[in-house]
């Protein structure tokens, strides 16, 4: 009877140890990968042209309408900007033409906590992307931005 219990509170210390083990794998894993994951991107826009911007990609994430798109993958020190400019009826009437506009300019860097790349519009067709920790800051245009190259 004592052999019989000796063997029971072995077995019963190596399948803690397993579930023990197995849990401090998972844990470990799941840290590993909230540390490594690339977090999703939200993509906002300000429009200071005088023309509505219909649609724009940034790295083929598309992104209009003056709403915040959610949850786009953004890695690399460059960034592909295109955008099409639409028009007022006004605008129409006076005979302009929906047009498109294409720009390859590098990606700003990024903090910690940095969720939202902000694509400014600018008048002359500029473009300006900066970083920050909320679809709603706009303080941060110029802090950490990168321009067009277009003059």
């Amino acid at each position: 009877m004592t052999m019989n219990s000796s063997n029971e509170r072995r077995r019963k210390r190596r399948s803690s140890a397993i579930v023990i083990l197995i849990l401090a794998v998972f844990f470990v894993g799941l840290y590993i990968y909230s540390k490594t994951r690339i977090s999703g991107t939200a993509l906002t826009s300000h429009n200071y042209m005088n023309r509505p911007v219909g649609s724009y990609w940034v790295n083929d994430n598309w992104g209009g309408n003056g709403g915040v798109t959610c949850c786009s993958k953004m890695s690399g020190d460059t960034a592909k900007v295109v955008w099409i400019l639409s028009m007022s009826k006004a605008q129409e009437d006076q005979g302009m033409k929906i047009e498109r506009h294409e720009e390859l300019m590098p990606m700003p860097k990024r903090k910690a906590g940095d969720d939202t790349l902000h694509v400014y519009f600018l008048p002359g067709n500029k473009i300006e992307l900066t970083w920050s920790a909320t679809t709603l800051d706009k303080n941060s245009f110029r802090e950490n931005t990168t321009k067009s190259n277009r003059e």
